[in-house]
């Protein structure tokens, strides 16, 4: 494994520091009992999250039939990923985050239950949908900065990679369960999505409840009265000096828009093909299948492979795949190629996470993560602005291509960058670093 287990250097907990690690590495992680219940309320709480998600925009456009007023409910739900990252993430690391946690999932369960009993009196209007959208996704991202950096306290570090493999498998199913079961609630009534969305917060909340140990390290700089911009500065600037990450975070950033890109031109390239719409959901159903397959195997690939090993096969065997798409407009095709990216990106997903959550301090784990899904929040955005241009002017069959073109350009850049020649291995040193604790 080629991670820091527990190195100071690193900012991870001294052997025996914790109540996480207490336990001892022999004690399978299917027997951690907070775990499991941090992991099965969450479970409910991000697909819940999904339902709701899928709800919103179909509510609006039933109602009001205005493409326009489904667009503001959209953007309010997306607002958040731009607007609330940084901010959380330095209150994650303020805060108690098992108490945070809790007004997260008591403020979702108020805020979805409004808009169900509007709906059930008929009395929904477009700006409480909005403003629902607004306060349900910003509470979704403190959550899900809070139980991120509280996975790495709740079990022994030889099991973090299963645990946050896991994690990955768990947002993967959210998402196939959650789009199409959203829909099918909200044509039985409008109201039952928002329903489940009681059921899975409320459920969620009461694990928390069960759950014995702490969810962070006792920290003396957690006392609430620097600046919030001190804060945020104060992630930033540890994160810009681990050289490794910082290359690794600009990687991924370039990768999230060739994504971005290739999502839509899929859903183009079905077109141009003469296919059914309904196509598209067969694509994205096997590829949604590849992507849970890669969840659930890429704690035990991330555990034979460096970092830089997994970028770089990363790159290259999402160009093959990605350029394989530029050649054909077969379903089935289209679907396994779809699907082995899925699995490729699963695969990665969880080797950056077992690489984040492991290298950096407790203290500073909300806002490493914060910064990290801005970035992604934001080259998103960059990547269907970008493929509104490519496609209008070429076509999705030369788009497909030029993103091949594009991936194959970061494989090199991950194979000549001196940054990324350097990561946390099992002996504790970061040749990536330039700090020499790494804090």
């Amino acid at each position: 494994m080629t991670l820091v287990e527990g190195a100071e250097t690193g900012g991870g907990p001294a052997a025996g520091s914790t109540a996480a690690e207490e336990a001892g590495p022999d004690r399978p992680l299917r027997r951690n009992r907070d775990f499991l219940l941090l992991w099965s309320g969450a479970s409910l709480s991000f697909l819940a999250a999904r339902v709701t998600a899928v709800a919103y925009p179909l509510i609006v456009l039933w109602h009001t039939g205005s493409p326009l007023a489904m667009s503001v409910v959209s953007t309010a739900a997306l607002l958040p990923l731009l607007l609330v990252q940084l901010p959380a993430g330095a209150l994650v690391d303020r805060w108690d985050r098992r108490r945070l946690m809790l007004v997260c999932e008591a403020g979702r369960l108020i805020v979805v239950g409004s808009v169900a009993l509007a709906l059930a009196a008929g009395r929904m209007t477009v700006a409480h949908l909005a403003a629902a959208a607004l306060v349900e996704a910003s509470l979704a991202v403190f959550y899900r900065l809070a139980e991120r950096g509280a996975v790495r306290n709740l079990v022994h570090p030889a099991h973090l990679p299963t645990a946050l493999a896991q994690n990955e498998a768990r947002g993967r199913a959210a998402g196939l369960l959650g789009q199409p079961g959203g829909v099918l609630l909200q044509a039985a009534a409008r109201w039952l999505p928002f329903a489940f969305g009681v059921f899975g917060y409320l459920v969620s909340a009461l694990s928390l409840l069960l759950i014995h140990k702490d969810f962070q390290q006792e920290c003396a700089d957690r006392t609430g009265r620097r600046r919030m911009t001190t804060e945020v500065a104060e992630g930033m600037r540890w994160v810009w000096r681990q050289r490794f990450l910082r290359a690794a975070l600009g990687y991924v950033a370039g990768t999230n828009v060739l994504f971005q890109m290739l999502a839509l031109a899929l859903i183009l390239r079905i077109k141009e093909a003469g296919l059914p719409s309904a196509t598209l959901a067969v694509v994205v159903g096997i590829g949604g299948v590849g992507g849970l397959c890669g969840a659930l195997g890429g704690g035990r690939i991330q555990r034979r492979m460096r970092q830089r090993t997994l970028l770089i096969g990363g790159a290259v065997s999402w160009t093959l795949l990605i350029g394989a798409m530029g050649f054909t407009s077969e379903p089935v095709l289209l679907g396994a190629l779809y699907a082995g990216t899925g699995f490729v990106g699963a695969v990665f997903n969880v080797g950056a996470s077992v690489y984040q959550v492991s290298t950096t301090p407790d203290a500073l784990q909300g806002r490493v993560a914060a910064m990290s899904g801005l970035i992604g929040s934001g080259t998103n955005a960059l990547g269907s602005s970008a493929a509104g241009l490519l496609l209008a002017a070429w076509g999705a069959e030369s788009t497909v291509r030029a993103i091949a073109a594009a991936m194959a350009l970061l494989a090199l850049f991950a194979v000549l960058a001196p940054d990324l020649k350097g990561e946390i291995t099992n002996d504790g040193t970061d040749t990536g670093t330039d700090s020499a604790t790494g804090g």
